[in-house]
C-alpha cells in the first residue's frame, strides 16, 4: 500500500489513520485488562498502570489540541515545558506529568483511554491542519493519530512482554508514524524538537528510507538542521525498513543487530558509513542508538 505524501487528507491516508488507533486502543485496552498486577513492571522503571497513564496523558493532551482546550489533566508548568522539549529531554517531561497525574486505577484509565479516542475519531477538525506539539514543532491532526497509534503499539508490546502474550504490529500502521506524522513535520516544522547541541558531521548526510508502506524519503541532515530532500535527488545511504520492527529499533525496544539480523532493517547505498552520523542527531527519544 502506497499514500500520497502530498495530502494528508486523502480519504484512504485518513481513514487508515483512524482505524489504525481505534484498533491499536481496543487492542491495548484488551491486554491490560488481562494484566494480573497493575504493579506488573512493564518495563525498568514504568509500572503497567504507570504506562497507561502515560498513554492516557498523550491521548487528553491531543484531545486539548484538536479541540482547542484546556487540557483536562493539571500539570503545573507543562505547556512552556513542551514548548523547550526536544528528544533527549522527553523522558523529563513524562516523568513531571507523572508525578501530577496520580490515576492507577486500570479501569478508570481505560475508561479515560477510550473516551479520548472516541472524542478523536469523532474530530470535525481538518486532518491537514496543524497544532502545537513538543519543542514548538507543528503536527497535523492526521499526524496526531499515527503518533498516538504508535504509543499504543510500542507501550503495548512492552506491557505485552511483561506479560509474556503475543503483541503483533500491523506493518501498515505502524508506518504511519513516518509517513502521517515524522515525514509531514519535517516538511512543515520540527522547532527546537531535534538536539542542535550534539555534535553534528562536518557536511550534510543523506538518508532515503524506504518501505513497502510508505513513499520513498530522503531526509537530508546539515548546517543543524533536517530536511525532506527532493524525492530524486542523491543520498549517502538507504535503509530499506519493515516498520513495525524498525520502530522498535528506532525507540530502544530491540537493538540494531537485532533488527539487521533478522533483515527488519537492511542497510546499503553509496556511502552508508554516514548513516551513523545522522543517526546520532536524527533519533528518537530513549537515547541514541546502540548495536
Amino acid at each position: 500500500m502506497l499514500f500520497d505524501v502530498t495530502d494528508v487528507g486523502d480519504p484512504s491516508r485518513w481513514g487508515l489513520a483512524k482505524t489504525a488507533v481505534r484498533a491499536a486502543a481496543d487492542r491495548f485496552t484488551e491486554l491490560v485488562a488481562a494484566s494480573p498486577s497493575p504493579t506488573v513492571m512493564a518495563t525498568a522503571d514504568w509500572t503497567v498502570a504507570d504506562t497507561v497513564a502515560h498513554v492516557v496523558s498523550i491521548a487528553a493532551l491531543y484531545v486539548s489540541r484538536v479541540e482547542g482546550t484546556e487540557l483536562a489533566i493539571r500539570v503545573p508548568g507543562l505547556e512552556d515545558m513542551l514548548a523547550v522539549t526536544n528528544v533527549d529531554t522527553v523522558a523529563d517531561v513524562n516523568s513531571h506529568v507523572l508525578a501530577h497525574f496520580a490515576e492507577r486505577d486500570p479501569g478508570v484509565l481505560l475508561s479515560q483511554l477510550n473516551a479520548a479516542v472516541g472524542t478523536l475519531l469523532a474530530t470535525t477538525a481538518d486532518p491537514r491542519s496543524t497544532v502545537k506539539w513538543l519543542g514548538s514543532s507543528r503536527v497535523t491532526v492526521g499526524g496526531l493519530f499515527a503518533h498516538l497509534t504508535n504509543e499504543l503499539l510500542v507501550h503495548g508490546w512492552d506491557i505485552a512482554r511483561a506479560l509474556r502474550h503475543p503483541w503483533p504490529m500491523p506493518d501498515a500502521h505502524a508506518a504511519l508514524y513516518w509517513d502521517v506524522f515524522m515525514f509531514d513535520m519535517l516538511r512543515d516544522t520540527y522547532g527546537v524538537l531535534l538536539n542542535t547541541e550534539l555534535p553534528m558531521p562536518g557536511h550534510p548526510v543523506s538518508v532515503q528510507f524506504r518501505s513497502r508502506y510508505t513513499p520513498t524519503t530522503t531526509l537530508t541532515l546539515g548546517d543543524g538542521k533536517v530536511w525532506v530532500a527532493p524525492p530524486d535527488g542523491p543520498f549517502d545511504a538507504r535503509v530499506t525498513f519493515r516498520p513495525a520492527r524498525f520502530n522498535l529499533m528506532m525507540f530502544g525496544r530491540i537493538s540494531i543487530a537485532q533488527a539487521v539480523l533478522r533483515r527488519d532493517v537492511v542497510v546499503g547505498g553509496p556511502r552508508p558509513w554516514r548513516l551513523p552520523a545522522f543517526l546520532r542527531v536524527v533519533h528518537m527519544p530513549n537515547g541514541r542508538l546502540t548495536p
